[in-house]
């Protein structure tokens, strides 16, 4: 983790694990991690607010890179905590750092870092807002 950025305040979104996310084995299947990564962002920005962007201004966001780190199963019935932390790389791009946490655990059982970009209709890279940047920089902390 870089020290040079500063965070957003830690957000918490708690999800169910069902049987549908699972594996013949009762294991997470690993893709729905970037599902649940997805909610937590929107739930952080709102759903709204990205309705918002994009039918009055034609903006969405787009993932431009990720990474992701599985140390530990998730299994069916698990409720986990998705702990989800940004910061403003630029204009253009977000930075969101991401943990899957299960009950009584010592450690994330999944990490990612993902990177997110503004785009317009046309695909192409776009300025943020400046009223979406003033909405994001209200949840970094100082």
């Amino acid at each position: 983790m870089n020290s040079k950025h500063v965070f957003s305040n830690t957000f918490h979104f708690p999800v169910q694990i069902y049987y549908e996310d699972t594996d013949f084995s009762g294991v997470v299947y690993h893709p729905n991690f970037l599902k649940y990564f997805e909610r937590a962002r929107e739930h952080v920005i709102g759903a709204n607010r990205l309705n918002e962007l994009w039918l009055e201004q034609k903006l969405g966001f787009a993932v431009y890179k990720t990474e992701m780190t599985c140390s530990e199963g998730v299994e069916f019935a698990d409720i986990i905590d998705v702990r989800t932390r940004f910061y403003i790389e630029s204009q253009y791009r977000t930075v969101w750092h991401q943990e899957i946490w299960r009950l009584h655990a010592k450690k994330p059982a999944v990490t990612s870092v993902i990177e997110m970009v503004c785009m317009n209709t046309q695909r192409q890279l776009t300025v943020m807002p400046e009223a979406l940047l003033k909405e994001l920089s209200t949840a970094i902390s100082h």
